[in-house]
């Protein structure tokens, strides 16, 4: 008999039953007690050998981090890093270029590291729908929707893009604000950045407020330094604008940087929004005005979810996050 057939036998996964059978304290005792009921009535003996051989195969766990200067991901990785903390599981973490692959990377990492489960900070749907079948471990996407592709093992925690950037939109022109630029990922590589600028759109068109995609809207990276210059190249193409959205917390940051740089005040000449509720927002002058993300809820229910799928082979899960809206000192209304 094989660690899968008491599995089969029991009704837990392969996961739950090595934890029990290596004597692992985070199993609840009803798992662990059908367990080793199942193993005495068996005889089922575990080969020293092969036991070595499974841990050095699937002790970990692995996250792999879209981008390096994106604050809001670092911020979901500390949190994720802390509830990791309590089940004695390693966690690795792998940082890539947001412009990379970061379903090949973790197809080229399943064979290198073999993790029992992945958490995928920010992704590109057409990847997945690409390559994601390439992987057959327990996974959640996290920050990005994935309901819509059809894999059994992917999971996603996130926040709705769509409306949280819509009510964004909709607060500065409820403001007075009929002339407002953004800064947001690019539309065509990011699926953030995509559905953050059709909640813009939808807010524009629902309000007809006059808007220019092309040039009216800069999709950028996620840093400080690509908010502050996109700002700049706004002014220096004369966009008179009287409002700036930004879709990130560290672009908006850049932003008030260059605006200041180029003599305007934040917000008497320009108000700045921004996105994610970093806790430097809150703590910058003029204090930021931004759409604050759960950050610690995604990243707890994240690990829930992967946890329950590594350990107990429970179903893919789809959750949503709340947002909510903080108008603070760098926006004010005309």
């Amino acid at each position: 008999m094989t660690i899968k057939d008491l599995a089969k036998k029991t009704g837990y996964g392969v996961a739950t039953v090595s934890r029990v059978l290596n004597n692992h304290p985070n199993v609840s005792e009803k798992a662990r007690k059908a367990i080793l009921k199942a193993v005495e009535e068996s005889g089922f003996e575990l080969n020293d050998n092969a036991k070595q051989l499974k841990q050095q195969r699937s002790n970990s766990l692995l996250a792999v981090v879209k981008g390096t200067s994106n604050e809001m991901f670092g911020s979901l990785v500390e949190y994720i890093q802390s509830e990791i903390a309590k089940t004695g599981y390693p966690l690795l973490v792998d940082y890539i270029d947001e412009d990379d692959n970061e379903v090949l990377r973790a197809v080229r990492l399943c064979r290198e590291k073999k993790p029992l489960g992945i958490f995928i900070l920010g992704g590109n749907m057409e990847h997945f729908e690409k390559d994601f079948d390439k992987i057959e471990v327990p996974c959640v996407l996290v920050s990005s929707d994935a309901s819509k592709l059809d894999f059994k093992n992917l999971s996603s925690v996130s926040t709705d893009d769509r409306l949280a950037a819509k009510c964004a939109m909709d607060s500065l022109i409820e403001l007075g604000h009929k002339r407002i630029a953004i800064i947001g990922g690019d539309r065509n590589t990011s699926d953030t950045g995509r559905l953050r600028f059709e909640g813009c759109l939808a807010s524009c068109l629902e309000h007809g407020i006059d808007f220019d995609k092309d040039m009216d809207y800069l999709g950028v990276r996620f840093s400080y330094q690509d908010g502050y210059d996109a700002t700049c190249r706004l002014l220096e193409n004369k966009r008179n604008f009287t409002a700036l959205f930004a879709s990130a917390d560290v672009m908006a940051i850049g932003a008030i940087r260059a605006l200041n740089d180029n003599g305007l005040r934040v917000p008497e000449d320009v108000s700045v929004l921004g996105f994610d509720g970093l806790v430097l927002s809150s703590f910058l002058v003029p204090k930021l005005s931004t759409v604050e993300q759960s950050v610690k809820k995604m990243a707890v229910q994240s690990v829930k979810i992967l946890l329950g799928s590594v350990e107990n082979g429970e179903s893919a899960k789809h959750e949503t996050v709340p947002f909510v809206l903080r108008l603070r000192e760098s926006t004010r209304k005309i």
